[in-house]
């Protein structure tokens, strides 16, 4: 009988962890659907909001001092309001999904963000969006999509004491004194001399500050939940530390956001900010809260493609986007005759007009061939055959 009683007893408490750890993994994909959400919506409010600021600024810019010079007449436009209180609301949420899902799955997807202002931006800044620029659209939604499956959907810091023991891990406190070094010697060195010239100076500032104030974000979320959970922890001095760190590194990290808005086009600082931030924040995520340790290969595999799978999806929405590019211009046919197949030629128009083309041969002892270009106007190709005659003839 007692025998009996020791083997129900036991087998009562497997069933009471087994449904414990089920309960457990329930509720983790569940705030990770979440945070999902809250991400998306983070990215639509701040996209929106870097259409706003910056029609505000271009505004502005005939008035007073501008921002990159020092000036904050923006201070006093509606517009400018608008788009912050939309970045306010945007880095709310995005403030939230930290709290809700890992920092490696929420801040790459800000790529969406780029998306939606490219999209605005053509519509309401007179930025060109293209061909190459709506294919890098679908690529940045493609590498989104890759990121959300493989992310880790469980986070590896829920309470204060475990962060605690984190934030005094060697490696975190030397990548914090390395960005507070680096971001000193830009602000004081490098900014007043380069920063009109170079964007990747006030978008370095922003983005390395930028991953700290993530981090405390984070924290803070983990503050508030486990609040909310009945433990008090707004009582600890490091709950505190955080929001006042997060707090201060957003006020540093939208100052130099501003100048770099305001003297850089938005196709140019949203790009490489979000390249610069993403990368900042996974470094710092990796490092403190240790998200990637306890994934599968294929998982980090995946991750890693899916972000760089965004960054060349940017690199296309944005690398060509002055360049009038669409399918209509792409349909030039180009023929070369039989005889040019064999010896030189130059490429002729159809209806018999000479194409501006030097000569090209098609021997082996030259391996380049000459471009088709037009007279002056590429788009006067458009619809006519051009044929490769033989030199002799020309």
């Amino acid at each position: 009988m007692l025998a009996y009683s020791d083997d129900w007893d036991s087998s009562s408490l497997d069933n009471s962890t087994n449904a414990s750890m089920v309960s457990s993994a329930s509720n983790g994909r569940f705030d990770f659907y979440i945070g999902l959400f809250l991400a998306m919506s983070s990215s639509l409010f701040i996209g929106t909001s870097f259409i706003l600021k910056k029609k505000a600024l271009i505004r502005l810019s005939n008035r007073g001092i501008r921002a990159g010079e020092g000036g904050y007449g923006y201070l006093r436009d509606v517009v400018w309001w608008s788009g912050f209180l939309m970045m306010a609301a945007g880095e709310g949420a995005n403030f939230a999904a930290y709290a809700f899902a890992p920092a490696s799955l929420v801040t790459p997807l800000g790529a969406l963000s780029v998306l939606v202002s490219a999209m605005l931006a053509s519509k309401f800044l007179n930025e060109r969006l293209n061909l190459l620029g709506k294919i890098g659209c679908l690529v940045c939604l493609l590498g989104s999509t890759m990121i959300v499956i493989h992310a880790p959907k469980e986070q590896e810091v829920t309470t204060m004491q475990e962060l605690v023991l984190k934030l005094k891990d060697f490696g975190f406190i030397s990548y914090v004194a390395i960005v507070l070094a680096a971001s000193a010697v830009l602000i004081f060195y490098f900014a007043p001399r380069y920063g009109r010239t170079n964007p990747l100076v006030y978008i370095t500032i922003s983005g390395s500050l930028g991953s700290l104030s993530v981090m405390g974000c984070k924290g803070t979320g983990v503050a508030i939940k486990q609040t909310f959970a009945g433990d008090n922890v707004f009582v600890l001095p490091v709950t505190w530390l955080l929001i006042a760190s997060v707090s201060f590194f957003v006020t540093v990290q939208m100052n130099y956001l501003n100048k770099a808005l305001d003297i850089f086009n938005t196709s140019v600082v949203s790009p490489i900010l979000y390249v610069f931030f993403t990368t900042f924040v996974i470094i710092a995520s990796s490092i403190l809260y240790k998200e990637w340790f306890n994934m599968k290969p294929e998982d980090v595999l995946g991750n890693l493609v899916g972000f760089s799978t965004i960054i060349s999806g940017i690199f296309l929405l944005n690398a060509f986007k002055e360049h009038d590019i669409s399918l209509s211009n792409l349909n030039v046919p180009v023929h070369r005759t039989d005889e040019a197949a064999g010896g030189g030629g130059i490429v002729r128009r159809s209806n018999g007009g000479p194409a501006a083309l030097a000569h090209s041969r098609f021997g082996e002892d030259q391996s380049h061939v000459g471009l088709l270009t037009g007279d002056g106007d590429d788009s006067s190709l458009e619809g006519e055959h051009a044929h490769i005659v033989p030199a002799g003839s020309a």
